[in-house]
């Protein structure tokens, strides 16, 4: 088994039912959209008077003066919809497409920004729903989940441990910003499933490289609050330095992590087809580009139509760029995600047949 090919065999995305334009904002929140334009505009005058210090910086000025950061719609848990319904959803899918049903899962990876219940994964809860018989577990990297449990995946397929696994990714930023929170009108919910097994001979996941991200370990924490019913809420809170460490540690992660795969794959960013990013922010993609020094045309940027999924959008980058026919099988292909507290990696994949679930956007209203 050590020989062989291993790597995505199916992939599937799942959005939740309530779609939000900017519009709903502006519509509901008059007043709070007044004073973000305000605050957005000083800040921008004050900034416009210094030249950027990064690449990271230079790519984020023409969004400064945006509220919405380049948001353009955004999709939100409805009326009875979770994590685990997101995650079921696209499991199912993910399986379909790959023509197997829950009996052929050997193991099953779930990454969950965050679960349910405080204190507990959600992969238990997720394996009785999907009535699976084989292991399941948990794996948390943050917002760079996505890549290492792909490493993960492949590298016990590859070792002889399991045959098929399936790798489950949710996102469900909604639950933890109130929705008058300007920060909100940036971040949406979705999930993502993959399945990994055996491929075609030479295809699969060919170099991974991988990093903590301890430096940027305080740019996001969560914040138990109390509620008038007397229930615990908990709240994301991000520092005002936020945008410092994001700016001064991007570049450096970027570099390490897309050099080191390509590296440990052989091969140079010349030889490979196309590269996917974590898009959190709207900049992003034409900042790696930038920085790796890459044509923008060998990348895509869904972060208007999404907005920040946080590991999610790893996820959903690869489905639209098949569905797209940004990349085909046999095509060298390299995926970089990352986040606060937790991994930055990157992947080089020689892509193989891959099963798509149905198209995540028609699905959703």
């Amino acid at each position: 088994m050590l020989d062989h090919p291993v790597g995505i065999r199916s992939i599937a995305v799942s959005c939740p039912s309530i779609r939000r334009t900017n519009d709903y904002y502006r519509e509901k929140y008059p007043d709070l959209l007044a004073q973000a334009e305000e605050k957005n505009l000083a800040r921008l005058f004050s900034l416009s008077e210094s030249t950027p210090s990064n690449e990271f910086d230079q790519e984020m000025m023409p969004y400064l003066s945006d509220p919405f950061r380049g948001t353009v719609e955004r999709w939100v848990l409805g009326l009875n919809e979770s994590s685990l319904t997101l995650e079921y959803r696209a499991a199912k899918d993910a399986l379909k497409a790959a023509k197997l049903s829950p009996d052929d899962v050997d193991l099953m990876i779930v990454a969950s920004v965050w679960p349910e219940q405080i204190g507990f994964g959600n992969a238990a809860f997720l394996a009785q729903k999907l009535n699976l018989q084989g292991a399941a577990w948990n794996l948390d990297g943050s917002c760079g989940s996505t890549p290492v449990a792909l490493q993960t995946a492949c590298a016990l397929v590859r070792a002889g441990e399991y045959r098929n696994i399936l790798v489950v990714i949710s996102c469900t930023y909604s639950r933890f910003v109130d929705e008058d929170n300007t920060i909100s009108w940036f971040l949406g919910d979705g999930a993502g499933a993959f399945v990994i097994g055996l491929l075609e001979p030479n295809q699969g996941i060919l170099g991974t490289k991988t990093v903590h991200t301890g430096n940027i370990g305080d740019l996001v924490y969560l914040n138990i609050m109390g509620e008038k019913s007397g229930n615990p809420q908990i709240r994301i809170e991000l520092p005002k330095h936020a945008k410092n460490v994001l700016s001064q540690t991007a570049e450096q992660l970027l570099h390490t992590c897309c050099m080191g795969a390509a590296v440990a794959a052989g091969v140079t960013y010349e030889q490979i087809d196309f590269f996917l990013f974590n898009t959190p922010f709207a900049w992003f993609a034409s900042f790696c580009t930038r920085v790796l020094g890459i044509d923008p045309k060998r990348t895509l940027n869904l972060f208007p139509q999404y907005a920040n999924i946080g590991p999610v959008l790893t996820v959903t980058n690869l489905y639209h760029a098949a569905q797209l026919g940004k990349i085909c099988e046999n095509d060298l292909v390299l995926i970089y995600g990352y986040g606060a507290a937790g991994v930055a990696s990157a992947s080089v994949i020689r892509w193989g047949k891959v099963g798509l679930g149905p198209a995540p956007l028609q699905e959703s209203n």
